[in-house]
Formats: structure tokens, sequence, C-alpha cells
């Protein structure tokens, strides 16, 4: 499943009404480090879309929602849970960084709930 993008407006539904986990990268067209990371996320997506989803929110395009979660550096993502943000991470890794860190809270979390 490929990355999906979300705005202000779709974020309530796309992100805090999701019935799984989702996984929401901040970017900007002019990040590097964002573009760097994007064909990981999208590979993340591929091989854990049945786990969780992975979207993306462009802070110039989308102001409101970054500030409410008090984005202050790209890229940024926030790991969404029944509606509300259980982890995040900040700055560019490789993929196996980024992937390791999404599996241990996606493990983290659904062990904590069951």
């Amino acid at each position: 499943m490929a990355t999906k993008s979300v705005t202000d407006q779709s974020f309530q539904d796309d992100v805090l009404g999701a019935s799984g986990p989702v996984l929401v990268d901040f970017w900007a067209e002019w990040c590097g480090p964002c573009r760097m990371i994007a064909p990981a996320l999208e590979e993340i997506s591929n091989e854990l879309g049945e786990k969780v989803s992975v979207v993306k929110i462009n802070i110039d395009e989308n102001p409101e929602t970054p500030g409410r979660y008090g984005v202050r550096g790209i890229p940024t993502m926030l790991l969404f849970k029944g509606g509300q943000p259980v982890a995040q991470k900040v700055g560019a890794a490789p993929r196996s960084q980024i992937q390791q860190w999404l599996e241990s809270n996606l493990d983290s979390q659904s062990s904590a709930q069951a």
C-alpha cells in the first residue's frame, strides 16, 4: 500500500478516525532529509501495509495540524493509535532504523492494550 497524502481538512478522518495505527510523516518540498526518507517510507508502507497506514502531510500547505501536535522540525514522524499520538521520531534515519522504531512501537502498543 503506497503512502497517502493528507491535509488539515482530511486529518480527522484519515488519521484520528482510522481503525488501525497510522504513521504520519510531516514534510515539506524544500526539505532534503524529508526527500531522503520518502523512498524508505514507501517501502515500509508496502511491507507493513497490513499493520499500519503511512500518510504524509505537507507542512507548508497544511500549517494547522503540525502546530496542533507541536512539530518544530522536519522530518517528524508521529505514530497515532486510536486517534492519539503514541510515539514520535524526529529527523532522517536509514530505513532499517525507521522500521525498527515503528515496529517496536507497534508491538509495545498492541501488547500494552492486550
